[in-house]
């Protein structure tokens, strides 16, 4: 297939796609950290804009800084300077793309009632990591995840042996919490390649 990865600088899914023999790039205002496969640094509306390219597959992370309910407070800000709408406007350009199958991950936000609620929430414990980061899948044409290795912990602990949900403020803090884990990114190739 070809797939294009949208706003994914880690290239952890478009690697898994690769390594499963598809045709899978990746597309991000930031550099890929992986020399592994194709990326293109740039606007991905660019890409989806000029006739779609014949994707067979479109996996995106919109960013979520101005619609996750873990920013609720700022929400009347940015809903009256029109970054929510932005972000909002963003992720419905990702949803209506031409492609048959499509995914968009986000963590819980707005998006369930301003469109519409996510096929399957997820979480990394159900997929062989010690982490909990509930996460929203809208899906097109695509099947439910399938777990595949459930870690049993304290599903309702929001704890994570790398701390990743209690970085401090700093430049690196929300690329750090958007990596996808590697586990849900096979899930992802395995199930859906």
């Amino acid at each position: 297939m070809k797939i294009l990865v949208a706003c994914e600088y880690s290239g952890t899914v478009r690697d898994a796609f690769l390594r499963k023999g598809h045709m899978a790039v990746s597309c991000d205002l930031l550099p890929s950290e992986s020399d592994f496969g194709g990326h293109w640094q740039g606007d991905v509306q660019n890409i989806i804009d000029n006739g779609g390219n014949g994707w067979d597959m479109i996996i995106a992370f919109p960013p979520c800084t101005h619609i996750a309910v873990s920013g609720a407070r700022y929400f009347a800000e940015k809903r009256a300077d029109g970054r929510q709408q932005e972000a909002v406007d963003f992720f419905m350009m990702l949803a209506n793309a031409d492609a048959p199958k499509i995914c968009i991950e986000n963590p819980v936000g707005i998006m369930s009632t301003k469109w519409r609620k996510p096929d399957q929430i997820i979480q990394p414990w159900q997929f062989g990591h010690d982490a909990s980061k509930k996460t929203c899948l809208w899906l097109k044409g695509l099947p439910k995840l399938q777990y595949t290795d459930v870690i049993i912990k304290d599903r309702y602990s929001n704890q994570t042996p790398s701390g990743q949900n209690k970085l401090g403020p700093s430049p690196d803090r929300a690329k750090i919490r958007s990596r996808t884990y590697s586990g849900i990114a096979d899930a992802m190739a395995n199930q859906w390649g």
